[in-house]
């Protein structure tokens, strides 16, 4: 007997629908073609243990599977769940009317129990897209894939349970999640809040301004000046998720399993921080056979945060210059060739010297002739010209600390930040690949950015008497626009240009022979 089942396979960050054909016949023999791995391969031994483990009978006959298309690798365990209900349907111990209903996948241990399973919440969206009537997914991944609305979601405990729903022997009560109102009770949620740093306002500041025009940004201090601790609040006074941009962000990271056990949607954006030690592989994404998101798509939508930038490999490094352009990275490998989704906001911190204490006001700094300007020369040019915002920081006064004055929430400056990207919304209403004003090009500067003959001014004799690059010049109309969106002004008055200029300390004279121009 001849019987199809459905799943579905992951291709970058999409779904695509697997049909598994199940033929049962007289023989004593298991094949399985469709191009499957050595995973696949292997789900023979785990499905007709997990049958003897659950009590069903399974058909010691000859099984022919074929999964379908047949030129797309089926990867990993997945398939497990599928493929023993195929086999129990071909051996007609299954109604076979329901599977047609029903897209199904779940690994299976060997006493018949369902393990989790990566990429849930694609399949749920391709299968709902197809017009299937639900989804019979592990339990722990029930919520997960319950988050796509008008699809019946059925987390199940083990293979006599799916056995029992599809024969009508067994009622299992579908998974119902209220995506809005998850996403609405859980989108001001964060650990960390500005309120706790003390001191450092002109930092506090500058990441404002970098949050509400979305510029990649730079941080330049001594040891324990709190470069970390503040970024790690950046979240925090981010805009909040859309919708849309929620599902996408807990796409990626369901692909990646990166998910909790039994977590839902992702409400706050991400926030990766990835030791200097990663590779190239582990920051963009692949792998040999099994292509993974990298940390540069885990982090889309949110932060991506460099410690000690200068002690990441070079390699590493430049790999990240197409992706801050683009928002994209594609994977080509003999294999196979995948785009993964790479919008994050760059936040990298690093000492100014091998020691740290290089233009630090009180203590000494001990490296030798040439080894600051060898140390800060690992970040190539090019990766400079892509971060809007370099800022010097130094440590905070004993006195600030003491104070028992706090400052500004994260909420408060948080308000300010929305309200600058609504104008920014409002202003890039007409174009498709522009969101803020980081990602303006020279057309969208010409239009948006045009300086009074006093800025100009003001900006040519900075350019001049601080011996600043060519390079400085459009991040400095950028970022002068940000700062003017902030202060709901529609044009750029000289104090957003000042400011501006503030923002630009490696492009000047005392740090213009170590960096390279």
């Amino acid at each position: 007997m001849l019987v199809k089942t459905y799943g579905a396979a992951v291709q970058g960050i999409e779904a695509l629908l697997i049909t598994i054909e199940v033929s049962v016949s007289r023989g004593f023999e298991f094949s399985i073609v469709g191009l499957p791995d050595t995973a696949v391969k292997e789900s023979y031994e785990r499905v007709m243990s997990a049958m003897e483990q659950s009590t069903l009978v399974p058909p010691h006959r000859r099984i022919l599977v074929n999964m379908s298309p047949a030129d797309v690798r089926k990867e990993g365990a997945a398939y497990d769940l599928p493929l023993a209900i195929g086999i129990l349907a071909a051996d007609g111990q299954i109604q076979c009317p329901l599977l047609d209903r029903y897209l199904i996948m779940g690994e299976l241990s060997l006493d018949g129990s369902l393990l989790p399973i990566k990429g849930a919440l694609p399949m749920a969206i391709k299968a709902r897209e197809l017009g299937f009537e639900g989804m019979i997914v592990p339990k722990a991944n029930a919520d997960e894939a319950a988050v796509v609305n008008r699809l019946k979601v059925y987390g199940a405990d083990n293979l006599k349970q799916v056995f029992g729903f599809l024969n009508n022997m067994e009622e299992i009560e579908p998974t119902e999640i209220d995506t809005r109102a998850e996403f609405a009770r859980s989108i001001n949620d964060f650990p960390f809040d500005f309120v706790e740093v003390k001191g450092q306002e002109l930092v506090k500041r500058a990441f404002e301004v970098a949050c509400a025009g979305g510029h990649n940004i730079l941080l330049v201090g001594p040891p324990g000046s709190g470069k970390s601790m503040m970024a790690k609040r950046l979240p925090s006074i981010l805009p909040p998720l859309t919708l849309g941009e929620a599902l996408e962000t807990t796409k990626i990271h369901s692909v990646a399993g990166k998910l909790p056990s039994g977590s839902r949607l992702m409400t706050s954006r991400p926030f990766r921080s990835p030791h200097h030690t990663i590779s190239t592989v582990a920051l963009v994404g692949g792998g040999s056979s099994h292509p993974m998101p990298g940390e540069i798509s885990l982090a889309h939508n949110g932060v991506l945060f460099l410690d000690e930038l200068p002690e990441f490999s070079r390699q590493v490094l430049e790999v990240m210059r197409q992706p801050l352009e683009d928002r994209t990275i594609n994977i080509s490998r003999a294999k196979y060739a995948v785009d993964y989704p790479a919008g994050f906001m760059l936040v990298a911190s690093m000492n100014p010297c091998p020691c740290g204490y290089y233009n630090h006001p009180t203590k000494q700094c001990t490296c030798l002739p040439g080894h600051v300007n060898r140390y800060l020369n690992r970040i190539s040019g090019p990766l400079m010209d892509r971060i809007d915002m370099q800022v010097e920081i130094l440590p905070v006064p004993f006195e600030e600390l003491s104070k028992a004055s706090t400052g500004e929430t994260s909420e408060e400056i948080r308000k300010r930040v929305i309200a600058a990207r609504e104008i920014q919304t409002q202003r890039f209403a007409s174009e498709t690949t522009i969101h803020c004003n980081a990602q303006m090009g020279p057309r969208q500067l010409a239009v948006h950015s045009r300086l009074t003959p006093e800025c100009a001014t003001i900006l040519k004799d900075a350019m001049t008497r601080l011996d600043m690059s060519a390079r400085a010049y459009d991040r400095i109309l950028r970022v002068a626009r940000t700062i003017a969106d902030l202060d709901s002004s529609a044009e750029i008055q000289p104090a957003h240009v000042r400011e501006a200029i503030s923002y630009r300390n490696l492009d000047r004279s005392s740090w213009g022979s170590v960096l390279p121009k």
